[in-house]
């Protein structure tokens, strides 16, 4: 998976599975983060999961996980902003 550094933070690819039964982070699947939640894919109900999830994991506030590029697509490109290393790698390993 290829992880972006930024002046920031971190960019790194997923693939979003919404509607899902259970939110959770599924690991790495053809070069992406997998991630489900629950939330539709409707008015930005998924999108707002996803950064919400990523935050909690990674211990950041919600407002520093920002989709960058995808918003409509499964396929997103996600930013998080002051993330520490190590706690990046563990959500990714």
């Amino acid at each position: 998976m290829k992880v972006t550094r930024t002046s920031d933070g971190y960019a790194i690819p997923v693939k979003v599975n919404a509607g899902a039964s259970a939110d959770r982070i599924q690991g790495e699947h053809g070069g992406r983060l997998k991630i489900s939640v629950s939330a539709p894919a409707e008015k930005g109900r998924a999108n707002e999961a996803i950064c919400s999830l990523l935050a909690e994991r990674l211990g950041v506030r919600e407002a520093d996980v920002t989709i960058v590029s995808g918003e409509t697509s499964p396929r997103k490109k996600i930013h998080i902003a002051g993330v520490d290393k190590d706690a990046l790698r563990t959500l990714l390993d």
